[in-house]
């Protein structure tokens, strides 16, 4: 099970050959649980310009397992982005926090290609999943569906 961020939805939809994109894929063609919450989803179709595209993506992404965001969760985003600039660490985002909170709340490990992540993991405990550079096939349209049809 594993969390995938935006920014590797981005890139996962723009093509891009990159690390985090080919373990994505890897992951997609293994039909492992795929998880997103509600920032993940809202930044991934708030990005699609097409209709028809923003339709396919949404069906896709209902196969996904939604992990909710109560108010534990936003208290959790808070405290770390509270944390982390008690240490005089600024995140750019604080999006990025609530995405961390979800993942540290359901300890389940977040694939993503944004810096902050990577500090919240090494202060707050956040687990990342590595990448690896093993090439895979450049299927990028769309993730293919798993879970329920």
């Amino acid at each position: 099970m594993i969390i995938v961020d935006t920014s590797v939805w981005i890139d996962f939809f723009h093509g891009k050959d990159l690390p985090e994109v080919r373990t994505l894929e890897r992951i997609l063609d293994a039909g492992e649980d795929i998880c997103i919450c509600g920032v993940i989803l809202a930044e991934v179709l708030q990005g699609i310009r097409e209709d028809g595209d923003y339709i396919e993506t949404l069906s896709r992404f209902e196969s996904f397992l939604f992990l909710p965001m109560n108010q534990h969760t936003f208290v959790k985003a808070a405290e770390l982005y509270r944390i982390l600039r008690h240490k005089g660490i600024t995140i750019r985002n604080p999006v990025d926090c609530m995405i961390a909170a979800v993942a540290i709340e359901h300890d389940i490990p977040l694939l993503h290609k944004d810096r902050d992540f990577n500090t919240i993991a090494e202060h707050c405990g956040l687990k990342i999943l590595k990448t690896s550079e093993k090439p895979t096939k450049a299927s990028r349209k769309l993730p293919p569906r798993h879970g329920k049809s």
